[in-house]
């Protein structure tokens, strides 16, 4: 009986009191009584129409296919003049003119519209939208202050120039039809960091510095690294909740590099290179293909694959992988994303010695496979976790790197390439339990080497890893602890090899990226003590292009840290890293010393990331940290004085995005 009354109420209003909210080439429409009331159809209220609009004959700008429907063009907009398909002849009525909306720009940067409209307007029920990306909206200064840059508010215009509000070039807007959108990123990366490291004088060959008679003289150096990309994504989907049907994605890298040094044979083994040294190297760091293989379930679950040169991060923290380069990816989701899975196999180039990009027709000789499943809300709810299968064949041969140094095998003890098949079994987790923030991992490696150099034989790989971080969130501060073990090799001389070195690790762990002993590159003679952007000593020759290292002395590192967010764009991050080497026996061995004590020192660094436009599109990074030496430290970079310096580096990276 309701519905019966309701429906004859509603047949004698006028044909546009309900209009509906689905039209075309507009901006969202007013409520009903906005369009019904010419009392408030004013051009001060809203830019709606005032008047009934006459339908306009067809002009040049419209034409009729085959099948009778009228299409623009190219639907372009850019204007707010009012605009509407002409209804076919026989259903247009003088009397009666058909509910019109203007044509209304979106905000951002929308380029010409892809879509062709398929369905003409019969009556003022209903008036169709076809491109539903490109609804408008009225432009506005909610505040009056003109849209200042560093002011965010809503209402900006959106220019091409701008990757903050929506733009067409950066995927918010398809290119074509309403599933495929282009993402265009033009990235700069500068990095200037001055360094002291200990720096070998070479005194029996030659030296700067006349009269030099220790091992290790002037520590200064300075490092120049400016990375420039262009990217380009193309990619199918609904550019949101639902994973793209398929992807084309390239990356042309471009790379400039400086190294001065105040020593001679650091930039080359020749001494006769000087101490400085410039490079340049351009390369498609990242190319690949990805389609989705099928949807698994009605919550978006999906299975898809990947193929070519590609970024990945095997865990939270990059302990064990985290690498681009050329492979093939299985991944997907399960129980409405709540699990994520990863296949991975990658057949790595060689890198670039100086750039530590990719060579793309020199083959590395290096096969990995990974496989790890992530768990969301493991155990309580914002906890994940992740178990995680690595394993790692390096064939044995012969490396030398761009600079002349012996790349692989290393530079310790036996000479002879060899081959290492190692296998890591793990897992981590990272999350909040309540308002305590907790990040842990655990990984077994084990495996063999065919003829380790220093142990001068084959060894049994048998090491662990561990790490555990705790931090507690106090308004705009955080306040962290954490703590790191990987294990040494106590007796070099066995067959078992029980260092831990991980495959090719890029930590975020213990600040990392700030502190002096995980930042550097600290050289020992031939080989590294620990690498750059790594925590352990491996003593490899370099973690892009040396081979990992079992018999090594492992390492105790605890860690207290804050982060504290000054303003909404400024970040302060400190910590301070107390170091031990776990076993000492592989250092005495390669140095042919009678003791050396395990305490590597402190580690000091103060960091701040600035971000002036609140987003990542300029970023400013800056660090400065110190090791104060300990006696392990002292017992290796001692001079014949009896002295050690206190190393300080300090850098500066700027990164620009578009």
């Amino acid at each position: 009986m309701w519905f019966v009354l309701i429906s004859s109420l509603v047949a004698l209003l006028p044909n546009n009191a309900f209009a509906t909210e689905t039209f075309t080439l507009s901006d969202q429409p007013p409520d009903a009584q906005s369009v019904t009331d010419p009392a408030r159809r004013s051009a001060e209220f809203d830019p709606f129409i005032t008047e009934p609009v006459d339908t306009p004959p067809l002009s040049d700008s419209f034409s009729s296919g085959q099948d009778g429907l009228v299409r623009p063009p190219v639907l372009r907009l850019t204007t707010d003049d009012p605009l509407r398909l002409p209804p076919a002849e026989e259903s247009f009525d003088a009397t009666n003119p058909l509910l019109v909306y203007p044509r209304m720009a979106p905000l951002g940067f929308s380029g010409p519209s892809g879509v062709m409209p398929t369905e003409r307007q019969s009556s003022s029920h209903f008036v169709p939208t076809e491109d539903r990306w490109r609804q408008g909206m009225p432009g506005q200064d909610r505040y009056g202050k003109g849209h200042p840059l560093l002011d965010d508010y809503p209402g900006v215009k959106g220019a091409w120039w701008d990757p903050y509000n929506q733009n067409v070039l950066k995927g918010d807007y398809p290119i074509f039809g309403q599933h495929t959108f282009l993402k265009l990123t033009g990235k700069s990366l500068n990095l200037f960091e001055g360094i002291q490291t200990p720096t070998p004088t070479t005194p029996f060959e030659a030296t700067r510095n006349p009269g030099a008679t220790g091992f290790f003289g002037d520590p200064d150096q300075f490092l120049m690294l400016s990375f420039n990309s262009l990217a380009l994504d193309l990619f199918h989907g609904n550019a949101a909740f639902k994973q793209e049907d398929w992807r084309v994605h390239l990356e042309l890298n471009y790379n400039m590099n400086y190294l001065g040094v105040n020593e001679l044979g650091v930039v080359g083994p020749d001494v006769r290179d000087g101490t400085s040294r410039y490079r340049q190297y351009i390369t498609p760091e990242q190319w690949y293909l990805e389609t989705k293989l099928m949807d698994t379930s009605p919550y978006y679950d999906f299975v898809s694959t990947r193929l070519g040169s590609q970024p990945f991060n095997s865990d939270f923290r990059g302990l064990i992988f985290n690498d681009v380069n050329r492979g093939v990816r299985l991944f997907g989701t399960r129980h409405a994303n709540r699990d994520q899975y990863n296949v991975m196999w990658f057949d790595q180039t060689e890198k670039d010695t100086n750039s530590t990009l990719n060579r793309l027709t020199e083959d590395r000789g290096q096969n990995t496979w990974i496989f790890n499943y992530y768990r969301q809300d493991f155990l309580v709810p914002g906890h994940d976790a992740t178990v995680s299968f690595h394993a790692n064949r390096d064939e044995a041969d012969f490396e030398i790197d761009k600079n002349g140094f012996l790349a692989r095998p290393d530079g310790v003890g036996v000479f002879q390439p060899h081959e290492v098949n190692s296998y890591y079994i793990g897992g981590a987790t990272n999350g909040h339990i309540e308002r305590f923030n907790v990040s842990s991992a655990l990984y077994h490696v084990f495996g063999d080497d065919s003829l380790n150099p220093l142990a001068g034989r084959s060894q049994k790989i048998d090491a662990w890893l561990a790490a555990f971080e705790l931090s507690y969130d106090r308004d705009w501060v955080r306040f962290r602890t954490s703590y790191l073990y990987a294990s040494g090799d106590d007796n070099p001389d066995d067959s078992r090899a029980t260092g831990f070195d991980a495959i090719f690790p890029d930590p975020n762990f213990a600040g990392a990226e700030f502190s002096y002993f995980g930042r550097q590159a600290i050289r020992l003679f031939g080989v590294e003590l620990t690498n750059r952007l790594s925590l352990t000593p491996s003593m490899r020759s370099s973690k892009f292009q040396g081979q990992t290292n079992f018999v090594n002395p492992g390492l105790h590192l605890f860690n207290l840290g804050m982060d504290a967010d000054i303003t909404p764009r400024l970040k302060l991050i400190h910590n301070t890293n107390f170091l031990w080497f776990d076993k000492t026996q592989p250092l005495e061995t390669y140095l042919f010393a009678d003791e050396i004590r395990d305490f590597i020192g402190t580690d000091i660094s103060l960091g701040a990331e600035y971000r002036p436009l609140l987003n990542n599109n300029i970023l400013f990074l800056g660090g400065l940290a110190t090791l104060i030496s300990g006696d392990g430290f002292k017992d290796l970079y001692q001079r014949f004085d009896g002295k050690t310096q206190n190393h300080v580096a300090g850098f500066v990276e700027v990164v620009l995005e578009f």
